[in-house]
């Protein structure tokens, strides 16, 4: 059991009364996505809370596909989906499938009819919605609603013989078309379908609706608390009516939580599959997706995934969360972890005139602050180097403390160097830097004490490596997504900066050797990873989160 001393969400406190009072004897929970596309952090969320709350009590959580849909299932997001769970840090006690129990689920079916608790409805899709009424208005019964038990069986039996078109009979409850909750009005419960299933093949034409099968699925694994998110909860009625009308071997009970929206975000599985069809990201693992996959090729990890879902904790109303909370959590570890090295992404040269004719320094470069433990590095100088081209100004303003005609900036790990002069081409563009360093002050002090503002990073132009890197923002400019005007779609909302391209940067030789998705902190630019795609020769690299913690700093003051 949990501590007692652990301030408990609303679910834990449920569980903690339910092993106290006997109801439960052992906590089983259920993560179960339906393997239509990939997890997003949504569902980070759900899978933290159902396998992190069964270990907290020390009970199981399986992984469950809910593949009643052949129309839009994939062995592709089974594959990916038990990838991204592991990922996370979780491992299932058993890997069940909806469709593990189509045989059940069926018989369950035929229960039903013989019950006189469900018929089968020769109505078109269009004539069940529409004589479904609304919130102020009842629904119409089905002209088909009263027929007799023997003739409902006999189409059931021949819906699922395939003698009949896809949309021609449905199989509904009978419930109640007066209901206040129009989940209860006579839901359709089985349908047709003549598709090629991802693991039952052809065995099934028809198959049960989510309504039907979950609480099923449930009852079967001996499931103690169905935990859902908030859109479910006025389906709760109907999956306990379900369990309540069939002779099942345990009753769970659903119980729903908040569930994640996150700034500058959509979590919409259909748009989601639509940015990526329609090419408007470079597939599901996209860097600028919120798909798990996507966080971690941008270069997330999975315990500052896990954080952020501590953070955010478990609540009954839905709310907004920042992305820059998500981001100050790994800002925070990759502060500890990651290795330093030094990137260039606009590159002007910089030649120092009084360095010694051949001579190649080697420094040594500690590559965290943070982590004595972490060692250090050598890196090389000589005559000409790369800084940013940001880094100098040919008229520097106010607070302008980088390079500029007759300033001593500090190149890090390195000398002082003083600016002597500069060329332009004929536009206008600075194309070379001509500096003066003070041999004296290798290491980056000053032998005489004097104070120097400002730091630069750079590379040396005799060992500095072409690599591509990828400056990703957010993919939507409208802070909730929830609030688009009337009459506009969310790629209206379409950041057109989402992604800029360093095509010319240089890189320490250090940073060209990095395995895909290792991560660094580039000097005074941010947190990077190494694209999945990076090799040796074209190195790849993805901006994670930049040094800039405004969550942090808004902590701290109101701290």
């Amino acid at each position: 059991m949990a501590s007692e001393n652990k301030n408990q969400n609303f679910i834990e406190e449920i569980i903690s009364a339910d092993l106290e009072s006997g109801r439960v004897k052992e906590v089983v929970t259920r993560f179960p996505p339906e393997p239509n596309g990939y997890l997003h952090i949504g569902h980070a969320k759900s899978i933290c809370l159902n396998f992190g709350t069964a270990k907290e009590f020390g009970g199981r959580c399986n992984l469950r596909f809910d593949d009643t849909n052949p129309a839009k299932e994939d062995t592709e997001y089974v594959e990916a989906i038990m990838e991204d769970v592991r990922w996370l840090g979780f491992e299932w006690a058993e890997l069940r499938y909806a469709s593990d129990y189509f045989g059940q689920f069926h018989k369950w079916a035929i229960d039903l009819i013989k019950a006189g608790k469900a018929y089968v409805d020769d109505q078109s899709a269009e004539e069940i919605r529409a004589n479904r009424g609304t919130l102020t208005k009842p629904g119409v019964d089905s002209p088909y609603r009263n027929r007799s038990v023997e003739e409902n069986l006999d189409l059931f039996a021949r819906m699922t013989a395939g003698e009949f078109e896809e949309g021609s009979h449905v199989l509904r409850a009978k419930i109640d078309m007066s209901s206040s909750n129009l989940n209860m009005r006579d839901p359709v419960i089985y349908r047709i379908l003549k598709r090629e299933h991802h693991r039952t093949g052809s065995k099934w034409c028809v198959y049960p609706m989510y309504d039907f099968a979950h609480g099923y699925e449930d009852a079967i694994e001996g499931v103690t608390h169905s935990i859902c998110t908030l859109e479910f909860q006025d389906h709760r009625p109907l999956y306990d009516w379900f369990i309540a009308n069939a002779d099942v071997p345990s009753v769970p009970h659903q119980y729903e939580f908040a569930r994640l929206n996150l700034t500058y975000t959509v979590m919409s599985k259909r748009k989601l599959l639509e940015l990526v069809t329609l090419g408007i990201v470079d597939g599901w693992d996209d860097p600028r997706m919120p798909t798990v996959c996507g966080f971690r090729r941008r270069g997330y990890t999975a315990s500052s995934i896990r954080r952020f879902c501590r953070e955010i904790g478990v609540a009954k109303a839905d709310s907004l969360v920042e992305i820059e909370l998500m981001q100050h959590c790994l800002r925070e570890e990759l502060n500890k972890t990651a290795l330093r090295g030094m990137a260039v992404l606009d590159p002007v040269k910089a030649v120092i005139e009084n360095w010694p004719e051949g001579f190649v320094d080697e420094l040594d470069a500690e590559n965290n602050p943070e982590d004595a433990s972490a060692g250090s590095r050598k890196i090389k100088i000589g005559r000409e180097i790369y800084i940013e081209r940001g880094d100098f100004m040919e008229e520097p303003v106010k607070g302008f403390f980088r390079l500029s005609p007759g300033k001593e900036v500090r190149l890090k790990h390195a000398y002082l160097i003083t600016c002597t002069g500069f060329e332009k081409d004929a536009d206008g563009r600075i194309t070379e830097i001509r500096c003066t360093a003070d041999m004296d002050s290798r290491g980056g002090d000053a032998p005489d004490g004097r104070r120097v503002k400002g730091t630069l990073h750079w590379v040396w132009a005799g060992d500095a490596v072409p690599a591509k890197v990828n400056l990703y923002g957010n993919l939507f400019t409208l802070r909730n997504m929830n609030d688009m005007e009337d009459g506009k779609d969310y790629k209206d909302y379409l950041n057109p900066d989402s992604l800029r391209v360093a095509e010319g940067a240089l890189v320490e030789p250090s940073l060209a050797k990095a395995a895909p998705l290792d991560k660094f902190q580039f000097l005074r630019h941010g947190y990077f990873c190494a694209d999945t795609t990076t090799t040796p020769e074209k190195p790849v690299f993805n901006l994670t989160v930049s040094l800039k913690d405004s969550w942090g700093k808004e902590q701290k003051k109101q701290g």
